[in-house]
């Protein structure tokens, strides 16, 4: 089954936004990853000023439903911008799909970080379409509520 959810991205107060959003919607997080947590081979060194900062975080919604967030930090944050900052995230049930989803949609747009295998065990690439949104495409062929 293809889901898309809505991620969320902030500018250092993630953490703060998704309680908020928690005692909304009630739930708890499956999982709430900081920057310091990635491993060291996972790409560029965490500064300190971004080590204590949201990697990821969720929240479920519904059964079908998920809302993910992050802080932004290192050479994403001068990209921040209130109204940019959120992208449409497709988690797919095929690795062939995910590549189907990625090559099509982001086709005449900007390929920020092409899919390939992640750390956290997705197969996973960002872009921007050609009408300005910002996409996350994934396949995990074993999910652990991410």
């Amino acid at each position: 089954m293809t889901t898309v959810n809505v991620y969320l991205t902030f500018n250092g107060n993630c953490l703060e936004a998704f309680n908020f959003y928690k005692s909304v919607f009630g739930g708890e997080f499956p999982y709430v990853g900081r920057f310091k947590d990635m491993p060291a081979e996972a790409g560029q060194p965490v500064s300190a000023d971004d080590s204590d900062k949201i990697m990821h975080i969720s929240l479920p919604i519904s059964q079908e439903t998920m809302l993910m967030g992050s802080d932004t930090g290192g050479e994403w944050a001068a990209q921040f911008a209130p109204g940019n900052n959120f992208s449409i995230s497709i988690s797919t049930d095929s690795r062939d799909n995910a590549d189907r989803f990625f090559s099509g949609l982001s086709a005449g747009g900007t390929v920020t970080m092409p899919m390939g295998k992640t750390f956290w065990g997705d197969y996973f690439g960002m872009f921007t379409d050609q009408f300005g949104i910002n996409w996350m495409i994934s396949f995990n062929e074993n999910p652990m509520g991410m």
